[in-house]
């Protein structure tokens, strides 16, 4: 299989670009045609970012999954579609063909069917890291379900309110996930959350840990008796449900500047073309080669270059359980030499965890299959960039710096490797077909070079975000309203001489914590359910490595403090997850207020950071004299 619009060189780059800019429609229009469709489109392209109303590719039929799978049987069925690395290097690698995936998502397709699950309908998944998580969000795309995986990191609380919204009917979990040295109950903590859920009929529940669990015979189903009640032959007969380019295809909740998680929507042909075009034109993927991404399903990029993009160009990939650091700092050195791996795709949370473990580990392994590395999640430090191109890419493998967003759909700001040049700190230059600016505060463009700015985009692109799921005036009001006739990202971002851009951090109330988007208002909710706390507020700080770390400010009177900063710290694990717990809490008895009753957060930022001696204007505060108490009291 080749990859017509896949560019190798720099003369292809820039032609590629020219095009897209003087003809958008036709530019895509070309390479949507290298996909299978039961039916073309009408149309490529209409949008109005007023309302927003977005289309691509209107009026195609389509299956995601044929393009996944199907489509690569005739030339690709024996072909490794998934290579599965347990937890521990002890345990059984798994591994499937392009054939024995197909197979495995028809089936578990129909099992759904079985359960009453039709089109339209939704479906959360919570799992671990395992193949069966692959094959069910396949699954449920083949039948046309909209899948919403929920990161296995999450507490019962915040499964309820993502179950809830979506009103999912059914729930895919594991008795219990391997993590390291710890194994995570999953389906104790489904149980727990579904006892604020009603309109969940079926739990399926697949056997991994062996993890003593209840179940409830009414609602909840083994997998594997699931899967085992249905005729293979009539599963690989059953055709996919045919789909409009425009339906959804998932749900995907990331936290806002609001206390309520907002569930994105992607919608199936647009997603698809852009989630493969970037992923080959970006890691520069050929078709004999291992690529290894190491993130999460339950995020973004776990759909987009681990499902959907890598499958679509019949790519063989690493799926990975456990954490960087277990057995010990060279487990992800021993996957990429036992599989020679040649991409190696991660974030910079997990290069400056093993940064912290020195670097004799790396006698042990040659690493010498890599020939591209990649970051996602968040900007990457110079330290950390020299690092992981030094001892991981032994100074010859270019480093792909990856912007995009949950909202984006696929990869926007990137070098390609070895097509157009890596700078270290840069997520550099646009991908071909994406037009990026920096607006100033008022909205004016600035064109000048070597200049900071807030990060918009121009004109749609295949996978941009459709709708907030059940609430489309949210998705308007946060992404298309602060600029007119922009999509506006929520990110700084600085323009180099070359028109390279660096992300400098979000401009929004939402910290982006080990390449997790976390909202302030989330955490704040979390920490004012504690009866003996009156307020608080979130800000974030340099953290050497999740990058962004959580400092939260307390007002607890009485000296109730006292013991409590636990208990706080629980109510955040309860309510969000450990992913969200604050790694610093500093008790005040005030907060800087405007006489509006607006919470100075630049200068609870600059306070946190160390910087206490730029914190500018302060003459707006109803009282100034809390600054100094904050400033004496400062955990930096």
């Amino acid at each position: 299989m080749s990859y017509p619009f896949q560019y190798t060189n720099i003369s292809d780059y820039n032609n590629a670009k020219e095009s897209a800019t003087e003809n958008p429609d036709k530019f895509w229009g070309d390479i949507a045609s290298h996909f299978y469709w039961h039916k073309r489109w009408d149309k490529v392209c209409e949008w109005n970012f007023k309302q927003p109303k977005i289309s691509w590719f209107k009026g195609a039929k389509l299956n995601i999954t044929e393009n996944c799978l199907d489509r690569h049987l005739a030339e690709n069925a024996d072909k490794t579609a998934i290579i599965w690395e347990p937890n521990s290097p002890q345990e059984k690698v798994r591994k499937y063909t392009y054939q024995a995936l197909h197979k495995e998502v028809c089936i578990a397709a129909e099992a759904l069917r079985n359960k009453g699950i039709k089109k339209g309908d939704r479906v959360c998944i919570y799992m671990g890291m395992i193949p069966e998580l692959t094959i069910a969000v396949l699954a449920c795309a083949r039948i046309g379900a909209i899948h919403s995986v929920i990161f296995g990191g999450f507490s019962a609380q915040s499964i309820a309110d993502r179950v809830n919204d979506a009103e999912a009917v059914a729930i895919i979990t594991c008795d219990g996930a391997n993590r390291g040295a710890k194994e995570i109950p999953l389906k104790n903590i489904i149980d727990e959350a579904l006892n604020n859920c009603k309109t969940v009929k079926n739990v399926l529940v697949v056997k991994h840990t062996n993890s003593p669990v209840n179940i409830n015979a009414e609602r909840d189903s083994w997998w594997h008796n699931c899967l085992g009640e249905i005729d293979e032959e009539i599963a690989l007969s059953t055709p996919a449900e045919i789909m409009d380019a425009e339906d959804p295809l998932f749900i995907l909740y990331t936290s806002g500047s609001t206390g309520k998680p907002k569930g994105v929507v992607h919608t199936c042909a647009g997603y698809m073309i852009y989630t493969t075009y970037s992923f080959v034109n970006v890691f520069q993927y050929q078709p004999e080669q291992v690529y290894f991404c190491s993130a999460d399903i339950g995020w973004i990029t776990g759909h987009s270059y681990m499902v959907y993009g890598p499958l679509a160009a019949a790519a063989t990939n690493v799926m990975f359980e456990g954490i960087p650091t277990y057995p010990d700092a060279g487990r992800f050195w021993d996957i990429i030499d036992k599989h020679q791996v040649n991409i190696f795709y991660t974030a910079p949370t997990a290069i400056r965890s093993l940064m912290a473990c020195g670097t004799d580990l790396f006698d042990k392994y040659k690493l010498n299959s890599l020939t591209v590395l990649g970051t996602v999640g968040e900007p990457i430090n110079e330290e950390a960039w020299q690092w992981y191109y030094k001892y991981v890419g032994k100074n010859r493998c270019p480093i792909v710096d990856t912007w995009w967003q949950t909202e984006t759909g696929g990869i926007l700001i990137s070098n390609l490797a070895n097509v157009t040049p890596h700078k270290p700190t840069f997520a550099t230059l646009p991908l071909p077909g994406i037009e990026p600016v920096l607006l100033d505060d008022q909205g004016n463009e600035i064109t000048a070079l070597n200049t900071n700015g807030n990060l918009c985009i121009k004109h749609p692109w295949p996978s941009i975000i459709r709708t907030t799921y059940g609430d489309h005036e949210r998705c308007k009001q946060t992404y298309f309203s602060t600029y007119e006739n922009h999509y506006f990202t929520g990110d700084g971002a600085f323009r180099d001489e070359q028109g390279n851009y660096r992300i400098t951090g979000r401009v929004d109330d939402v910290l982006n914590v080990s390449g997790h988007r976390i909202g302030t208002a989330e955490v704040e909710n979390a920490i004012n359910q504690h009866p003996n706390v009156v307020e608080s507020a979130i800000v974030g700080y340099p953290h050497d490595v999740k990058g962004q770390g959580i400092y939260a400010y307390v007002i607890a009177p009485n000296h109730a403090e006292q013991g409590i900063k636990q208990a706080i710290i629980d109510e955040v694990v309860k309510a969000i997850g450990p992913i969200a717990k604050p790694d610093q809490i500093q008790f005040v008895s005030g907060l800087p207020k405007t006489r509006s009753g607006k919470i100075m957060r630049r200068i609870l930022r600059k306070i946190a950071e160390g910087k206490s001696d730029q914190l500018g204007d302060t003459s707006t505060l109803v009282d100034p004299t809390v600054i100094n108490e904050l400033i004496e009291g400062a955990l930096v």
